[in-house]
C-alpha cells in the first residue's frame, strides 16, 4: 500500500494524513473484496524496514495501528472476517500485542475472509524464522528438508500463495514482501497511490489478472486443453 505520503504531499497535507486516508482505503479494499468473493486479502501494513523512517512518523503509525485494533476488530467480526497478523511482534509494546492476541482470538472462526496484516514483516525474516522453528521442532537431525516440511512453519501457512500481488504508487518491485509465497503470483503495478485505490481501481487489477494465462510451467496447449476437459472453456 504504496503513496501515502505523496498523496499527502500533493495536497500540502502533513504526511500523516495521507496514513490517515490510507485507513480509509483500506476500510474500502475489505469491502470489496468481501462483496467480489476474494477468500484471503493481505495488505502489506509495515515493512520491517520502515523503522528507518522518522521516529514520529514510526510512532503516529504505532498508533494509528493500536486504533485500528481498537475500533475496527468489532466491525470486522460482525462481518464474519477473520484477522490475523504476520510478522515480528517483539518489537511491538505490550499494549499492541495484548491487542494483536485479542483481536485474532475474537475473529479466529470467522469464514467469509481471511484479512492478514503484515506489520514489521519482512520476506526474508519470514524465511529465517521458519527455518529456525522447523529446526527447533524436529526431534532427528538429518541432512536436509523438503518445501512440505518447511511451509507449515511460514507466517502465511494458513492461506494458499497468492493469486494476485498488487502495488500502488508507481514503485516496480516486491520489496521484501512474501518472498517464498509469491513463487508463481502475478504482479500488477499502479500509478495510483494507496489513498486513491478504490474499488474500480481494485477491478481494474482483477480484470487484468483474469485476462492473463498462468501456466505454472506448462505450455498454453496443455493448459488450454486442461481447460476443455474442465469444461472451463469451449472447444
Amino acid at each position: 500500500m504504496d503513496g501515502n505520503g505523496r498523496w499527502a504531499k500533493k495536497r500540502f497535507l502533513p504526511r500523516v494524513a495521507g496514513h490517515q486516508r490510507g485507513v480509509e482505503a483500506v476500510r474500502e479494499a475489505v469491502k470489496a473484496c468481501r462483496e467480489l468473493g476474494v477468500e484471503y486479502l493481505t495488505l502489506f501494513a509495515f515493512s520491517s524496514e520502515n523503522w528507518r523512517r522518522p521516529a514520529e512518523e514510526v510512532s503516529f503509525l504505532m498508533q494509528l495501528f493500536l486504533k485500528m485494533l481498537e475500533r475496527e476488530v468489532a466491525k470486522l467480526h460482525e462481518n464474519n472476517i477473520r484477522l490475523k497478523i504476520i510478522g515480528d511482534r517483539s518489537h511491538f509494546d505490550d499494549q499492541l500485542n495484548r491487542r494483536i492476541a485479542e483481536a485474532e482470538q475474537l475473529t479466529a472462526n470467522n469464514t467469509s475472509l481471511t484479512l492478514t496484516i503484515a506489520a514489521n514483516y519482512g520476506g526474508r525474516w519470514d524465511i529465517m524464522q521458519a527455518v529456525q522453528a522447523m529446526l527447533r521442532a524436529r526431534t532427528e537431525l538429518s541432512a536436509g528438508f523438503n518445501e512440505t516440511e518447511l511451509e507449515p512453519y511460514l507466517s502465511m501457512h494458513y492461506a494458499p500463495e497468492p493469486d494476485l500481488f498488487i502495488r500502488t504508487g508507481g514503485e516496480q518491485r516486491i520489496s521484501n514482501f512474501l518472498l517464498w509465497q509469491m513463487a508463481y503470483t502475478e504482479l500488477y503495478f499502479t500509478d495510483t497511490l494507496w489513498p486513491a485505490f478504490d474499488r474500480e481501481a481494485l477491478q481494474a487489477a482483477i480484470q487484468s489478472y483474469q485476462a492473463r494465462e498462468r501456466r505454472f510451467g506448462r505450455t498454453s496447449e496443455q493448459v488450454q486443453s486442461e481447460q476443455v476437459q474442465e469444461g472451463k472453456v469451449d472447444a
